[in-house]
Order: structure tokens, then C-alpha cells, then sequence
């Protein structure tokens, strides 16, 4: 249940509503890193401090899908990023946000690999024991994009088109009524970022699935070229379709209808 302001002190499983997202996460997660905004915020204030949204959750307003990488900076030993992850400039800003130097220097050290052809590698301290005289290796984070984040993902679409009569083609040309988005929640946003509409299947946490995700544009080329950017290749596509009059006027064009899905993998 979601935090009310009645009580002086944060609850051990903590609701946040991040830029739309929803996540929850233990306290010690969010105040793991001395002196970082999260711990500022959740150490120095109380609850009825903090700003929330409608359902009482914790609200910040910002990049709620890569907040992820935050929490995942906050509570593992290291840090996994997507391989082809495209938003590492986008990242170091939020971790200037919530005030995280370390994570903001390697991401930035990482960036300049990248610019100059050297390999994606970084170590990260961590924010729990940077603080101890310890040189283990499991004090360290470790930044890279591993082949571990792979999977699929369906595009599909609508459309129409006219043929006449005397099968002259180029009567009128296809119109994309809608291009969907089925996947891993997390894979559609590394893809698509802010071209993907949500509004028919909000506040989904990132490691579920959706069916109901559609593209803000009409043309799947360039659903196709994000899809070839991050990595992806097709894998197999399917098509049904349906033709009828819309009068018994022998002069009607034909009207064609169909579905189509284009699967893609990495």
C-alpha cells in the first residue's frame, strides 16, 4: 500500500512513481550512497515532506525508464547496461540529478571510449563501501554491456489498400492504420524511447510484458531502421488479409484489408 503522511518515518518497502513509472524498492536501496539525493531525501526529510502523486507514491519527475539504472547502480555489485544502449549521455544526467559523482564519471569516461573506438568497460565503486579502506573486488561496479539482454520483438500493423476492378494496382496507395509494439516492456523503450505511446497500458513495471504498445508514427521503415540501430534482426513475419466491395457496383473497387507481424530478435 501506498505511503500516507501520518507517519514520521519512511517504510521499509518503498513506493516511487518516477517520471510515470512505478517501482518499489527496500529504503536501504534508496540511501545507499552517503550524501546522493535519494539519501538526502529519505534520511534528512519525512515523508509528508516529499512530493506524491494521486495513490500517495513517492512522485520525481524524471526519466522513469532509465531510473532503472539507478535502483540497479544502488542495490548490485554492478552495473549491466544493454548492449547497443544508446541513452549513456541521457543516464549521466539523471545520475548528476540524484547526485551520484562516481556513476556520473565512469558513465562519462565510457562515453569518451566510445567516441574514440576503445572498448565499453568501466569500474564502479560502490556507493555502500567507497567509504571503507577495502580493495576487494566486491566493492567494485562494474559498468559493460553484456549480450545478456536479448530477446524479441513484434511489430505489427493494419492496413488498407483499393485495387480496381482492372487490377490496376496503384488506385490508392496502403494506409498504416497503426503500428504495435509487443515485447518485454524494458526492450520497447531502449528502442523506441519517446516515439512509443503508453497511454493504453500505463504504470507497467519494466521487466513485464505488453501487447497494447503502439508507435507515434506511421511508416514501419522507421520502426525497421530503430530496430536495426539497437541490434535487432528480423526473424520471421506473417500476413493475413481479407478483400471485399463496398457495393455490388461492378465498377467498385476492391477493398483490401490485412494484418501483419514482423518479428525481430537480438
Amino acid at each position: 500500500m501506498a505511503q500516507t503522511d501520518k507517519s514520521s518515518t519512511f517504510p521499509e518497502i518503498v513506493e516511487l512513481n518516477v517520471g510515470g513509472q512505478v517501482y518499489v524498492t527496500r529504503l536501504e536501496t534508496l540511501t545507499a550512497a552517503p550524501n546522493s539525493l535519494l539519501w538526502t531525501k529519505f534520511t534528512k526529510s519525512s515523508p509528508g515532506d516529499l512530493p506524491k502523486d494521486s495513490k500517495g507514491r513517492f512522485f520525481f519527475d524524471r526519466d522513469g525508464f532509465l531510473f532503472r539504472y539507478i535502483l540497479d547502480y544502488l542495490r548490485d555489485s554492478e552495473l549491466f547496461l544493454p548492449e547497443f544502449f544508446k541513452e549513456r549521455r541521457r543516464l549521466q544526467r539523471e545520475a548528476d540529478f540524484f547526485q551520484l559523482p562516481e556513476l556520473s564519471r565512469r558513465l562519462a569516461a565510457v562515453s569518451k571510449d566510445e567516441d574514440s573506438g576503445e572498448p565499453d568497460e568501466a569500474e564502479l565503486s560502490s556507493p555502500v563501501t567507497s567509504t571503507s579502506t577495502s580493495t576487494s573486488s566486491s566493492s567494485d561496479r562494474t559498468l559493460r554491456s553484456p549480450g545478456t539482454n536479448s530477446g524479441f520483438i513484434t511489430i505489427g500493423y493494419r492496413g488498407s489498400y483499393t485495387i480496381g476492378r482492372d487490377m490496376q494496382a496503384d488506385v490508392k496507395f496502403r494506409r498504416v492504420a497503426r503500428i504495435t509494439v509487443c515485447s518485454k516492456i524494458s526492450l520497447a523503450k531502449e528502442v523506441f524511447g519517446e516515439t512509443l505511446n503508453e497511454s493504453r497500458d500505463p504504470d507497467r513495471p519494466p521487466d513485464k510484458y505488453t501487447a497494447r504498445y503502439y508507435l507515434k508514427y506511421n511508416f514501419l521503415e522507421q520502426a525497421f531502421d530503430r530496430l536495426a540501430e539497437a541490434g535487432f534482426h528480423m526473424v520471421a513475419c506473417n500476413s493475413t488479409g481479407t478483400c471485399s466491395y463496398g457495393s455490388n457496383d461492378p465498377g467498385e473497387d476492391k477493398l483490401w484489408t490485412s494484418y501483419t507481424e514482423y518479428v525481430f530478435c537480438r
